[in-house]
């Protein structure tokens, strides 16, 4: 139960913390829509991320 506890605490954080990006990120955003290559690395990032929460979860 404490290790669901942690999963769902982890989950959360990512979760909320894409939302305050999203957010800052509308209000910031210029007139253009072009993604730039921060945007890509990002994203990438938050995808090897869940890749090794979800190895760690089936591992254990």
């Amino acid at each position: 139960m404490s290790s669901m506890r942690m999963y769902a605490l982890i989950f959360l954080t990512f979760f909320f913390s894409g939302l305050t990006q999203l957010a800052y990120g509308e209000a910031t955003a210029s007139s253009s829509r072009m993604i730039d290559g921060r945007t890509i690395d990002q994203g990438i990032a938050y995808v090897l991320m869940l890749v090794a929460l979800f190895i760690t979860y089936f591992v254990h």
